[in-house]
């Protein structure tokens, strides 16, 4: 059951407000320990009803995401926009935001929160001339915007476009059609005939484009459901965005089965996202699936295209840049702590697969989340290292 679904009043209240309470003291302890329990606010991030508050998303994205918030990057300065190729893009894109904003939001403050943003993307575009920018892309910048404040929502959208967006943000759309290719193949793990279904339709994955590369901030209406999203994903692998689209075209199966078998009809009702979608268990069932058919397992299927080139194969990398925020011995003492738990989990988590009709409900809520927490940590050990870890003090 969710937080935000019990009414004032309602005998259950006292219940999840002594819920509430024991994350938010386990969230602190683990922001107070020394040092900082990352794996911990992982796991928070991931379980049910994410990280709570910006207040608290203020201190654990950074967290996530290894950015060191005593040594932030100064404000981006006007002239970013002189002579620059994406400006007048950016502009236009900025400019059809409105609805990203709160409603209510006296217009002055709404312009002054649009030239922020603008300016923080023409920032990290510049400090970073590998990547490209494309439509949507301001989608995932305005929500650290309105969370973390400017300062540091230009730390953390940097980091975040260098690893998890990166794929997005090359000149071709190559690997961002290799990360789509994932979902069939997903699909088809789970729900053969929904997948057969679309093959013969024809429908192809294009409708869950702008779910991916704006992380659902663009095509989902309230805030409040976006940054669950950004908690969960921040904290996960970074192709689990596609294993959640993957779980909304699950839940959907009849409506799909009804539906007129041609491409514009699938894809018609499909782009529509409904907007009352059971978020926490889709979140379940996406950290289900993770950790029933990991990318390593669907990479065949899915056509891999120079896969050291994609952010999947550099999680590794960015994984263990985030946790070494320690001294080198307690990194490996936990290193070895979590390998040893890793072998008592080994025959919760490898199942095997008799059918292919997986029965997701069988999974309770807590257990698929903590098997879908360690399933990330795992995963992130099994990348190849590309590149040198850019590791602060």
């Amino acid at each position: 059951m969710q937080w935000e679904v019990v009414s004032p009043g309602s005998a259950l209240e006292p219940y999840f407000d002594a819920k509430k309470k024991r994350k938010v003291a386990e969230i602190h302890q683990a922001l107070n320990s020394d040092p900082i329990d990352v794996a911990t606010l992982r796991r928070m991030a991931i379980s049910e009803g994410g990280l709570l508050t910006d207040e608290i998303r203020c201190k654990v994205w950074p967290k996530l995401l290894s950015v060191n918030t005593e040594d932030l990057p100064p404000l981006p300065g006007k002239e970013l926009r002189e002579d620059n190729k994406d400006y007048q893009q950016v502009l236009l894109d900025v400019r059809r935001s409105l609805r990203r904003f709160p409603p209510g939001m006296p217009d002055d403050q709404r312009e002054g929160l649009q030239e922020e943003l603008i300016d923080i993307i023409l920032h990290v575009l510049k400090r970073n001339p590998q990547l490209h920018y494309y439509q949507g892309y301001h989608d995932i910048v305005v929500t650290f915007l309105l969370v973390v404040g400017d300062r540091l929502a230009t730390a953390l959208v940097e980091k975040l476009s260098t690893h998890h967006l990166r794929d997005f943000m090359d000149p071709t759309m190559d690997n961002t059609k290799h990360i789509l290719n994932y979902l069939m193949p997903i699909i088809d793990q789970v729900n053969p005939k929904v997948h057969d279904f679309m093959q013969s339709a024809e429908v192809g994955t294009i409708f869950a484009l702008s779910w991916l590369i704006t992380w659902f901030g663009h095509v989902l209406s309230d805030f409040r459901h976006v940054v669950r999203l950004y908690d969960f994903f921040l904290a996960c692998h970074p192709l689990m965005p596609i294993y959640f689209a993957a779980v909304i075209v699950l839940y959907r199966e009849q409506e799909v089965l009804d539906c007129e078998c041609d491409m514009a009809s699938v894809h018609h009702l499909l782009s529509q996202i409904p907007q009352d979608l059971p978020y926490e268990t889709l979140i379940s069932r996406a950290g289900d699936l993770f950790v029933q058919f990991p990318p390593s397992e669907l990479a065949r299927e899915a056509a891999q295209q120079q896969a050291e080139r994609t952010a999947a194969s550099t999680f590794k990398d960015f994984e263990l840049a985030s946790v070494q925020q320690r001294p080198d011995t307690v990194l490996r003492q936990r290193f070895r702590e979590r390998l040893r738990t890793e072998e008592r989990t080994e025959s919760i988590l490898a199942k095997p697969r008799t059918s292919r009709f997986v029965k997701l409900a069988v999974m309770g809520l807590t257990v698929a989340l903590g098997a879908a927490a360690l399933a990330v940590v795992k995963s992130a050990l099994e990348w190849a290292p590309k590149f040198e870890l850019q590791i602060f003090p």
